[in-house]
């Protein structure tokens, strides 16, 4: 694994691109659907919502998650480059769960809309947008100020 520490800011570089591509689907997948609630099902304006949820989960959401659990885990073994005694690795590891949590309630919901079966509010869709951004505070102070 030696040879991770010569391609260490490359897979970091890689980890923050697909961080931030995995944060913009997952801010953005709740606000839309906020929106698919006040459209009527079969509707024109149903059909495109549900289309674009599919994309934007498929094409960006899922990759970028994965993109980052595979160089998360890169970096976790690279030699050096985390202090296992430290506990905000481990704080930031259950944050990095729990956001993969909500992926998957993002994804449950998102096939409730396709499949007509959403009994949800507007404002429950709302709060749920508010998730994803408390928990990435939660991990880039983790990462960046390193508390305990």
């Amino acid at each position: 694994m030696i040879w991770l520490a010569d391609v260490y800011p490359w897979v970091r570089a890689l980890h923050i691109v697909s961080v931030i591509a995995w944060m913009a689907g997952m801010l953005y997948l709740p606000r839309l659907y906020v929106y698919h609630c006040d459209r009527e099902p079969g509707s024109e304006a149903d059909e495109m919502l549900k289309t674009m949820e599919r994309r934007l989960l498929r094409a960006i959401v899922n990759p970028a998650m994965i993109a980052v659990f595979l160089t998360g885990g890169l970096l976790l073994l690279t030699p050096g480059a985390v202090d296992w005694a430290s506990g905000w690795i481990y704080a930031k590891l259950v944050l990095v769960l729990a956001l993969s949590a909500v992926h998957g309630a993002f994804a449950a919901w998102r096939r409730a809309f396709e499949e007509g079966r959403n009994r949800r509010s507007p404002r429950f869709y709302r709060f749920a947008n508010e998730v994803p951004t408390v928990l990435m505070v939660g991990i880039v102070v983790f990462v960046v100020v390193r508390p305990f």
